[in-house]
């Protein structure tokens, strides 16, 4: 399991408050087809793990965090919200019986994106990189920076930081370790600053039989800010100290509260994450 500490600091980590200390508001998309990750999933009406946790997490630095599977509301008024925040799956316009969640309408997802790349801030946690996935390169998968290709089992592995001077994230160890499902991708963009690369040496799973891959990142889109985390697919991992220091500094660069050159470090930090190659599943991956 995780070698990671078990505690929340009192104060936490990773953040810092907006600079004229307005009450900042994030629209939580957790819609997905097809597959639900645990983390996501609803018992009857009560909310999920993680919109609980982020929830929590918001009330601690005064961030009011709305949750919701609804598609239809990127139909309304997105100025209202101060980031949008996704842990979603598939195609988010299509209808499924299974979740019987209304769909965002293609309307809707054109006018997400527009509000992105006119200024809007976008953070995304694990499988919001394996949404609108398809043969070409979705305008999302271009705004997020890459598509899901793969993980395997789950395991301890580890993440060698590569930006240590980003925002929030000083002073942490130059590498860590969690026990976690790893992704791996495929249509990276080069146009990334990468904050954590997944070692994958020694890794089990021949969907890891690749150089070290960017697992946490910054990127511009537009006017818009975009962070991207894979880390997010186990309860604990959640709960984890280090992971909401990870995403308390990926909010306040979204948000705009920190500033932070994130000029491209592909080349630096992962030279050859970006190879991809279709390789046989192994029993426990899965690969795309």
């Amino acid at each position: 399991m995780s070698t990671l500490p078990k505690t929340l600091p009192s104060e936490p980590r990773g953040w810092t408050p907006p600079r004229d200390k307005k009450t900042q508001r994030a629209l939580y998309f957790t819609r997905t087809i097809g597959f639900e990750h645990s983390v996501v999933c609803r018992n009857g009406g009560l909310m999920s793990w993680s919109e609980i946790t982020l929830s929590e997490m918001g009330e601690r630095v005064g961030v009011e965090v709305e949750c919701t599977k609804d598609g239809r509301v990127f139909e309304g008024d997105l100025d209202q919200y101060d980031c949008f925040v996704f842990y979603t799956l598939g195609d988010l316009t299509r209808k499924d019986k299974r979740y019987a969640t209304p769909p965002m309408s293609p309307e809707g997802k054109r006018r997400l994106l527009e509000a992105i790349a006119a200024g809007k801030p976008f953070v995304g946690f694990h499988a919001a990189a394996d949404t609108f996935y398809g043969d070409s390169v979705d305008p999302y998968v271009e705004m997020i920076g890459a598509e899901f290709c793969g993980h395997g089992l789950e395991q301890e592995a580890e993440m060698l930081v590569t930006s240590p001077e980003f925002p929030g994230l000083e002073g942490l160890s130059r590498s860590l370790r969690l026990f976690e499902e790893w992704y791996v991708f495929k249509k990276l963009s080069r146009d990334m600053h990468v904050i954590l690369a997944l070692e994958t040496e020694g890794m089990k799973g021949n969907v890891y039989d690749r150089p070290p891959v960017p697992a946490t990142w910054a990127r511009r889109y537009g006017q818009g800010r975009v962070f991207y985390t894979s880390l997010g697919h186990r309860e604990d991992v959640w709960g984890n100290p280090i992971f909401q220091q990870i995403a308390y500094a990926g909010l306040a660069w979204a948000m705009g509260n920190v500033d932070f050159d994130v000029t491209p470090n592909f080349d630096e930090a992962t030279p050859k994450g970006d190879q991809y190659h279709r390789v046989p599943v192994e029993p426990g991956c899965v690969s795309r």
